[in-house]
């Protein structure tokens, strides 16, 4: 497949058709010069070193090398085969916590932001390994489908919101087992958890789910956002927060105590967040100790650069421009290749 790796330079081709306007003009006013001062065909004869076909050739030898210089700056590239290349490294899924609560401005600038604050910079730390991504509230899907494209799960992570998910509370439960689920069938890869929430209105048996998938050598980790002793949770938009339906403003607790008990069935670890990152240093140092196995992925190969061959071209014509004179060489004047 071939293509110009930057395609906008070709748009100084429409210099081409300028120049040979210009040109056509100016020999049209030459010649219209000469007429005034005689008879062309008389003054020729006074003139027997000029020659006009030698003006052309060079004017269209410097046209067809700015030419191959305007494909050389647009990057002639040629290649995009499709090839399949081994990486050594883990799969990491990770459930990310969008209820309102997570809304709550305890952390800097509240618990979603800071959440996805470090997702993001966990994703930097990434080379071959691959991630997927879950959201969930009172129910859990698939945001990100696991895959190695990071820039993909940034660009997903950065979207993120509570108003992707009507239904609220914290069907933790249904993100391990959707998690689960997400992974690849490779047996021989570690895979792992990494379940981001405040555990609030936690509704189903999330203990249990993260015991099941213990049992199949999937690690739970729990990263806990908030603070215990409670927060209002702010309406977007406005400078109110969150009422209950006795008029009272919802104070939103992180339920610590149950995301230490979901992380030990999982066979996982317990970290709570706060405003340093030293949550995102035991995520990172939890991750690292997994064992790396190979991993088949399919990526497109490099473009080959094909600037070269444009770049010679040029280079020749500039040459041949350069030794091509505007007069007539007296030594070979009998030789008619140019009369």
């Amino acid at each position: 497949m071939f293509r110009f790796a930057h395609p906008d330079f070709l748009y100084l081709l429409f210099l081409v058709p300028v120049l040979l306007v210009f040109f056509v003009y100016a020999r049209i006013v030459k010649s219209k010069a000469i007429k005034r001062y005689g008879n062309p065909l008389l003054l020729a004869e006074l003139m027997p070193d000029v020659s006009t076909k030698r003006q052309h050739l060079k004017f269209w030898l410097l046209l067809a090398a700015i030419t191959m210089v305007i494909f050389v700056i647009a990057g002639p590239q040629f290649g995009s085969k499709l090839e399949t290349v081994k990486r050594q490294g883990v799969e990491i899924m990770v459930c990310l916590d969008v209820s309102n609560s997570m809304l709550a401005e305890d952390m800097s600038p509240n618990r979603l932001e800071k959440a996805k604050q470090m997702l993001s910079r966990l994703t930097d730390g990434f080379t071959n390994d691959k991630v997927g991504l879950i959201v969930f509230a009172g129910d859990a899907f698939t945001q990100l489908p696991i895959t190695s494209d990071y820039i993909s799960a940034k660009m997903f992570l950065s979207s993120i919101n509570p108003s992707m998910i009507s239904t609220q509370g914290t069907a933790i439960g249904a993100a391990i087992n959707l998690a689960a689920r997400s992974f690849t069938p490779d047996e021989n890869t570690e895979k792992a958890i990494v379940l981001i929430t405040d555990g609030e209105n936690h509704e189903d048996d999330a203990i249990g789910a993260a015991k099941a998938v213990s049992d199949k050598g999937i690690h739970v980790n729990i990263v806990g956002m908030g603070d215990p002793k409670g927060s209002p949770i702010p309406i977007e938009g406005s400078n109110n927060y969150l009422k209950d339906k006795d008029g009272n403003v919802v104070i939103t607790k992180l339920n610590e105590q149950m995301a230490q008990e979901i992380a030990a069935a999982g066979n996982g670890l317990y970290v709570r967040a706060d405003n340093t990152n030293s949550a995102l240093k035991a995520l990172q140092k939890e991750i690292e100790k997994m064992n790396k196995s190979e991993l088949d992925s399919k990526v497109y190969s490099e473009y080959d650069e094909q600037f070269q061959v444009f770049a010679w071209i040029a280079l020749f014509l500039l040459i041949a421009d350069f030794f091509t004179l505007d007069r007539k060489n007296r030594i070979f004047r009998k030789v008619k290749l140019f009369s």
